[in-house]
């Protein structure tokens, strides 16, 4: 499921950012990537864009976006080893699902998870501005497959 984006470039630019033309093909990038990419995944796509893109010119770039709250970095239960992965700041706040058997990620928002950022924020008094949660465990295939190897056994 995809959220809402904040429009990245418009943004950049609104804040009187210099856009190189290697900058602007890594936010065009970011914002229409269907996955979550990591730095490498990220370079690569890019330089599809522009091949003269360099890996520091990828990490800048991730620094200043993430520095101005435009995109997020996640760690995705590391399924993945220690990779970080990148998405676009969405209008609203949501989970990610990450499933440990085939690597899929479902992204899900729920009414329920407002509340309980609007719980947080009045019983702490506590500014909330992000929120990131991830869980892990089976997708739906993946736990029916599990279940039938379960049953052959038996």
């Amino acid at each position: 499921m995809l959220f809402p984006r904040h429009e990245l470039l418009n943004q950049v630019e609104a804040r009187g950012i210099r856009l190189t033309a290697q900058r602007r093909a890594l936010i065009a990038t970011i914002q229409q990537a269907t996955t979550h990419l990591d730095a490498a995944s990220l370079l690569k796509q890019a330089r599809e864009r522009d091949p003269n893109i360099n890996r520091a010119t990828v990490y800048r770039t991730i620094d200043l976006l993430k520095k101005l709250g435009m995109i997020d970095e996640l760690d995705l239960m590391h399924l993945d080893g220690e990779k970080h992965f990148y998405e676009v700041r969405t209008e609203q706040d949501h989970l990610h699902l990450a499933c440990f058997a085939c690597g899929k990620i479902i992204e899900f928002a729920t009414p329920s998870f407002e509340r309980l950022k609007r719980e947080i924020a009045a019983k702490t008094e506590f500014n909330v501005q992000v929120v990131r949660l991830e869980v892990g465990g089976l997708c739906s295939r993946c736990s029916e497959e599990e279940q039938k190897e379960e049953k052959l056994l038996q």
